[in-house]
C-alpha cells in the first residue's frame, strides 16, 4: 500500500491528511492553541468525590471539571500519589531515584474511590479522552509513555509483547532483550513495530522514555494544581510514530520548521527513509495540489455518493451514529441478492474509511441492503472486519441482526470531525427565499438614480438572464425605457449566465466596473 502524509501550516494551526493509495483516510487538525489533547498529563486537584458513581472529578484547568473513574484508576494509583507528593515536594537539587522508589501495594478492582482519594489529593492524570461537547476530559491514572517501540508504564515490572506479532519466536527474543535493558519499576509494552529490531535500537527507545519520565519529575517540582506536566507530542510527530512502516513512501509539508523537524525526526527513527520528506513550495495550496480540498467536500456531509451510484445517509444524534446503505442505479447482473452483496460490499469499503476520516466514536448503527442468504451476511461482516483493519481505534463489529442492521462500535477519544461543505447560496444568504423582482427592480433604479446624480452616462447594467427577460419584455412595458425616460440618459441592459438570480452590476461608458 502507497502511503502519504500532507501536512498543510496556517497560522491557526496544522492539518495533517493521510492518504492512502491517493484516497483520503484520515484527516487530523491541530490548533495552534491546542490543550487537553489525548495524552497529555496534568497535575490535577480532586474537587469532588462521587461514590454512588464510584468516580471523581478532578480540576486540571478546563472550564469543566474532568471526570475519573475507579476503574481507570490503575491498581498502582497509591504509588502514584506517593510519587506524586515526593515530586512535588522534593527540594533537592537533585531528582530522587525512581528504581529505589518503594512501590506500594495494589488497590483491588472492587474497591471504592472514596478509600484511595480520601482527602482530595493531587494527582498526576494523563487525558484518555479529549472534551466532546458539553463534557470534560476523561481521565486515567494508567501512566504509559509511548515510544517508537516500545511503551513504558511505571510502578511495575511486567513486559508484554504485542500480539500481532505472531513468531513465538520472535516475541519469545523481544521478551528477553527487553527484560535485559530494561529498568526497575518500570514494566515495558513492546509495540508490533519493534518486530526485528536489535538490542540497541530498543535500547535507544527504551532510553528516551525513561528521560521522559524524568522531565515530568522535574516539572513536578514545586508544581500548583492545575498544571500542565507534560505535553503529548504533535500530531505530525505522533502519527509518524505510531504510522511510518515501509509503505510510507512520501512526507510533504508547506512549513519549513516542520520539514526540518520532520525530517530530523525520521533520520533518528528510520535513517533509510529520510529522502520521503519534501517540502512543497510551488505557490499552490499543499491542499489543493494534491486532491485533498476536493476529496474532503466529496466525502463530508450528510449524503456520500460511491462509485456504482450506491449512496450512504450518515445521521448523527447524541446516543449513537445512523449509516443508511441505498442501491445505485448500477447493476452487475438480474440477481436481486448479488446486486445486494455488491452494493453492500462497496459501501463496507466506504464506512470503514467515513469512520477513520471522520473519527466517529461510539456506537454506529448500518443499516444495510436486506440479503436473505447468510452466507452473504457472513461476508460482509468478514469484509467489514478486513477494511477496518488498519484502523487504530479499538472497534468491534457485530453480525448484523435479523432486521438487517449491523452494530458497530468504536473507541471515541476526540470530538468528531465535522467539516462542513455546503456553501451558502449567494441569492438567499442560505434562508431559501429570495428578494421579490419588483424590489430588486427598485433596487436596480434606486442606484441607477444616484449614479446619475453623480454625472455618470451610458451606464449598462449586468443581470441574470431572467431578471434581464424580465426588464426588457414587451414594447410599452419595457422598463428599460421607463428608466431613460425619467433619468434622461442612455441604459443598456445585458444578461450574464454566471451571475446568481439576484445579482446585479454596473459599467460605465469605458466597460468599467462602479463599485458601490
Amino acid at each position: 500500500m502507497n502511503k502519504e502524509l500532507i501536512i498543510n501550516a496556517a497560522p491557526s494551526g496544522v492539518e495533517i491528511a493521510l492518504l492512502e493509495d491517493k484516497k483520503l483516510v484520515e484527516l487530523h487538525s491541530e490548533k495552534a492553541d491546542a490543550s487537553f489533547a489525548v495524552g497529555d498529563l496534568y497535575l490535577g486537584k480532586v474537587k469532588k468525590l462521587i461514590p454512588g458513581l464510584n468516580a471523581a472529578f478532578i480540576d486540571v484547568g478546563f472550564e469543566k471539571d474532568a471526570f475519573l473513574h475507579y476503574t481507570d484508576l490503575s491498581p498502582y494509583a497509591r504509588s502514584l500519589l506517593k510519587f506524586t507528593q515526593m515530586s512535588i515536594s522534593d527540594k533537592s537539587p537533585d531528582l530522587f531515584e525512581f528504581a529505589k522508589f518503594n512501590v506500594e501495594p495494589e488497590i483491588v478492582k472492587t474497591g471504592k474511590i472514596n478509600e484511595v482519594l480520601n482527602g482530595k489529593p493531587n494527582i498526576l492524570v494523563q487525558i484518555l479522552k479529549e472534551p466532546i461537547a458539553a463534557k470534560g476530559p476523561r481521565l486515567s491514572c494508567e501512566i504509559s509513555l509511548p515510544g517508537r517501540f516500545v511503551v513504558i508504564t511505571p510502578f511495575n515490572d511486567v513486559v508484554a509483547v504485542s500480539k500481532k506479532i505472531h513468531s513465538s519466536d520472535e516475541r519469545r527474543r523481544l521478551q528477553k532483550i527487553v527484560e535485559s535493558i530494561k529498568h526497575k519499576n518500570f514494566g515495558v509494552i513492546v509495540r508490533t513495530a519493534a518486530e526485528g529490531k536489535n538490542t540497541a535500537e530498543l535500547h535507544e527507545d527504551l532510553l528516551t522514555l525513561v528521560e521522559t519520565w524524568k522531565t515530568i519529575q522535574r516539572n513536578l517540582k514545586n508544581a500548583q494544581p492545575p498544571a500542565k506536566i507534560l505535553s503529548e507530542q504533535d500530531k505530525t510527530t505522533s502519527i509518524l510514530r505510531d504510522l511510518l512502516n515501509e509503505d510510507f513512501n512520501r512526507i510533504i509539508t508547506n512549513d519549513k520548521n516542520i520539514y526540518s523537524d520532520t525530517k530530523t525526526y525520521i533520520q533518528k527513527i528510520a535513517p533509510n527513509k529520510a529522502e520521503i520528506v519534501s517540502l512543497h513550495n510551488n505557490g499552490l495550496p499543499i491542499f489543493d495540489q494534491y486532491g485533498i480540498s476536493k476529496q474532503v467536500k466529496s466525502s463530508f456531509g450528510k449524503t456520500v455518493n460511491l462509485n456504482s451510484g450506491a449512496y450512504l445517509i450518515i445521521e448523527h444524534t447524541e446516543a449513537l451514529h445512523v449509516i443508511d446503505v441505498n442501491s445505485g442505479y448500477k447493476s452487475v447482473s438480474n440477481n436481486q441478492e448479488e446486486n445486494a452483496l455488491e452494493t453492500n460490499m462497496e459501501a463496507a469499503d466506504e464506512i470503514a474509511r467515513q469512520l477513520r476520516l471522520r473519527d466517529i466514536g461510539g456506537i454506529i448503527v448500518v443499516d444495510f441492503i436486506d440479503m436473505k442468504l447468510p452466507d452473504n451476511k457472513k461476508k460482509l461482516q468478514d469484509a467489514m472486519e478486513k477494511y477496518m483493519l488498519s484502523d487504530r481505534a479499538k472497534h468491534a463489529v457485530l453480525p448484523i441482526s435479523k432486521f438487517g442492521l449491523m452494530q458497530i462500535t468504536r473507541q471515541r477519544m476526540r470530538p468528531e470531525v465535522n467539516i462542513n461543505t455546503a456553501e451558502i447560496c449567494p441569492s438567499c444568504n442560505g434562508t431559501g427565499k429570495i428578494t421579490s423582482t419588483f424590489l430588486l427592480e427598485d433596487e436596480i433604479e434606486k442606484r441607477l438614480h444616484y449614479l446619475v446624480t453623480h454625472k455618470h452616462e451610458n451606464l449598462t447594467i449586468l443581470v441574470h438572464p431572467i431578471v434581464y427577460s424580465h426588464l426588457t419584455k414587451g414594447f410599452f412595458s419595457n422598463i428599460r425605457r421607463t428608466w431613460q425616460r425619467k433619468l434622461k440618459t442612455p441604459i443598456k441592459i445585458k444578461a450574464n449566465s454566471d451571475y446568481y438570480f439576484t445579482e446585479f452590476k454596473f459599467f460605465d461608458a469605458n466597460d468599467e466596473e462602479i463599485k458601490f
